[in-house]
């Protein structure tokens, strides 16, 4: 059985995450530890106490969720051997997958990302950019809708392909409501205007792109453990000359992650884990491919529940290669 680590990106966060983690496994606590040291505040005290609205600003978001998937990660492998034929992040989640195939350091990568949601929420005024998820669509009816209204200046693109059926798109805000609304006329199950802070992955990222590429230029890039399979390319990846031009360009580049999820079939993946907050990940892969199974690791339980099913799996191969 082929496994592979899951990443989630922002927008699953909440007050009191990595708490338990922290608490029960002496990993989690020092990678919350190394955090505080690496970024020179408490993330640790944002992400277990909040206040909720310092926690949902990007800057503070992209590092926290990092943060949280690496603690969950290692309080893991504290426990048993978890190791990963194949990995992958959805969107902020792609250093996460990075860190974890051993590609970036944890705490360059922490103040990589912290400066990512900067430039990201710099990058176009307050109330000129938006995104909506658009859902029970086929992709090429949200690209014709796409087209449709990117017209006289404006733009909107689909920046998550999340799914079948669910796709979501970025750009400047009237186009993005013109767009909920010509959804809604062609069949659109429900189409509605999400609470987020930039227009993610559209062509208005165009500045944050251009700060990033002082930020990548100085942190390093090692051999990979593991392939990482990044949202641009939804294409297996184990150089690591290509992981900085990918980052870059995942920055105003869609997120394919049904594609991406799709090639994990292609690596022998039946199982994954997704570390970190919440467990929409999981359902993705339930719209996307049910024949890959996706266990959510984000607290004592499900970090218990986990170890169970491995060992109990490798000592099922162990008598089985026995015989």
């Amino acid at each position: 059985m082929e496994l592979a680590f899951l990443f989630p990106g922002q927008g699953s966060q909440r007050v009191g995450m990595g708490v338990e983690l922290a608490k029960n496994f002496v990993a989690a606590r020092r990678t919350f530890e190394e955090a505080d040291d690496a970024l020179d505040f408490s993330l640790s005290h944002l992400c277990f106490e909040g206040p909720e609205e310092q926690l949902r600003l990007t800057a503070n978001t992209q590092p926290a969720m990092l943060a949280v998937a690496i603690a969950a990660l290692r309080a893991l492998q504290s426990e048993c051997e978890a190791g990963a034929k194949a990995g992958a992040g959805h969107s902020l989640g792609e250093y996460s997958a990075l860190v974890a195939a051993g590609a970036l350091d944890f705490g360059e990568a922490l103040r990589a990302v912290r400066e990512r949601g900067r430039l990201m929420q710099q990058a176009c005024p307050t109330g000129e950019g938006t995104m909506a998820a658009l859902i029970g669509l086929d992709r090429a009816v949200v690209y014709e809708i796409c087209r449709e209204l990117s017209t006289d200046g404006q733009i909107v693109v689909p920046a998550n392909l999340n799914g079948p059926g669910q796709i979501v798109v970025a750009g400047h805000t009237g186009a993005v409501r013109r767009a909920i609304d010509l959804a809604r006329e062609r069949g659109s199950s429900m189409a509605v205007e999400l609470k987020v802070s930039a227009p993610f992955h559209c062509p208005l990222m165009v500045p944050a792109q251009r700060g990033m590429t002082a930020v990548l230029d100085a942190i390093t890039v090692r051999p990979l453990a593991f392939g990482i399979i990044p949202n641009v390319s939804a294409e297996i990846n184990r150089d690591p000359e290509r992981v900085k031009p990918l980052l870059l360009e995942q920055i105003t580049a869609p997120v394919r992650w049904e594609e991406s999820m799709n090639a994990l079939v292609g690596e022998g993946v039946a199982e994954a884990i997704e570390f970190g907050c919440g467990k929409v990940l999981a359902g993705l892969m339930r719209r996307i491919n049910r024949n890959i199974k996706v266990r959510a690791v984000e607290d004592l339980a499900s970090v218990k529940a986990a170890v169970e099913t491995m060992t109990g799996a490798a000592s099922r191969g162990a008598a089985q290669g026995g015989e």
